[in-house]
């Protein structure tokens, strides 16, 4: 019996993330699977060598995007190329919404007989409804995070399984104590994590101002402990853009205690992302920012994005600001830091936010299953042309 063959893509961190967890939960049911992909540091970690950098593709926004079109072109025409070498059963293309397209274009057109498959869809529900018919043309599947996003697809015919949001299913509880105890801290000690971003361009427009907000809060409060956790991507970025940090704060480079350090902080500075849910999960209260470029802020509020908030907690709040977010004009670190100090000397308020933010996780949390595992056994079904069975 041959063995199935699979190619995995990923474009960012929490793609490649993702993807290794889904490799790890194939591996798990199936001994017959050859993987071949395009990742990063997670892939490689199961042993999936990417054959080129995928860094290029962090990109934010859509003139970043424009400007960064012609590398993106040529990735795409390498990732169709190392795939139609391969010649798997399926390919399963992880987030990155432009980049995947593109990648699922030109092996469509070159291998029509490779199963594609979607891990993550673009967000319909919030922006750009009309990307359902775009992609229920290009793939023969769908595996996405959240039920509203069905609807979307169904009139296309485009067979779509919901798994959650992954962030959720890692639910990895941190040992806030272990950390703690790590630096000579006790439990009365206070510490706000930073937390900049996983993409080059949080880097240069959204990490600054958290940063400087940080510094505020540290001479505002007596004692406090500031911890940056760079994304893992990202740690060599950050060290050269910030070199001076270690004098006034600790930047963690260990990504084995992340979630003990999400889970030791009293109150995390965050860039919008994957990474509010996973604070959310460690109980930790937040404030978070963001920014992108202003043609691409012009034109997702002028024509594209249908909410008046990005983080994921206050989407599923019926739109209301839980977390509170300090976007485009408001990401100012006067204004970051005045929330963040008002909260850290009154626990009262952080008691407050913990509970709010625990309410709306709670409307968030699925039926208990792990995205990866329902993911993997359905890219199984969809490789082997077998029927896809519902989660028990």
């Amino acid at each position: 019996m041959s063995r199935l063959r699979v190619f995995m893509v990923a474009g960012e961190a929490s793609g490649d993330l993702l993807a290794r967890e889904v490799v790890e939960a194939i591996r798990l049911k199936a001994d017959d699977v050859e993987f071949a992909g395009i990742g990063g540091r997670e892939l490689a970690s199961v042993g999936i060598q990417s054959p080129f950098d995928i860094s290029p593709l962090s990109i934010l926004g859509f003139a970043e995007g424009i400007r960064a079109y012609g590398t993106v072109v040529k990735l795409a025409d390498a990732a169709a190329d190392a795939i139609v070498a391969f010649r798997p059963d399926a390919v399963v293309l992880v987030d990155s919404w432009g980049f995947m397209l593109r990648v699922a274009q030109r092996v469509r057109a070159r291998a029509p007989d490779i199963k594609l498959i979607k891990l993550i869809g673009p967000q319909v529900w919030a922006t750009r409804p009309g990307r359902a018919k775009t992609l229920s043309a290009t793939v023969d599947y769908l595996l996405c995070m959240h039920d509203m996003e069905v609807p979307y697809y169904e009139p296309f015919g485009l067979p779509t399984t919901v798994i959650g949001n992954p962030a959720l299913s890692r639910n990895t509880p941190g040992d806030g104590q272990k950390f703690r105890a790590a630096r000579g801290m006790g439990a009365g000690d206070k510490i706000c994590l930073v937390l900049p971003g996983s993409r080059r361009s949080e880097l240069s427009k959204v990490a600054p101002a958290l940063i400087a907000a940080a510094k505020r809060v540290a001479d505002e409060v007596p004692g406090l402990r500031i911890v940056i956790s760079p994304a893992g991507n990202m740690k060599e970025a950050f060290d050269t853009a910030f070199p001076d940090v270690s004098s006034w704060a600790e930047v963690l480079h260990a990504p084995e205690e992340r979630y003990d350090a999400m889970a030791a902080a009293d109150l995390a500075l965050a860039c919008s992302g994957t990474v509010t849910s996973e604070l959310a999960m460690q109980g930790t209260p937040m404030i978070v920012a963001y920014r992108t470029g202003w043609l691409t802020w012009a034109l997702a509020r002028g024509l594209l994005y249908k909410k008046q908030h990005i983080t994921l907690l206050n989407i599923v709040s019926d739109d209301q600001e839980i977390v509170p977010e300090f976007v485009q004009t408001k990401q100012k670190p006067e204004m970051i830091a005045e929330t963040a100090i008002k909260w850290l000397k009154d626990p009262q308020l952080l008691e407050k936010q913990k509970q709010a933010q625990g309410e709306a996780l709670a409307r968030m949390q699925g039926d208990g299953h792990s995205s990866a595992d329902i993911a993997a056994d359905t890219i199984l079904s969809v490789a082997r042309g077998q029927t896809v069975l519902p989660q028990e």
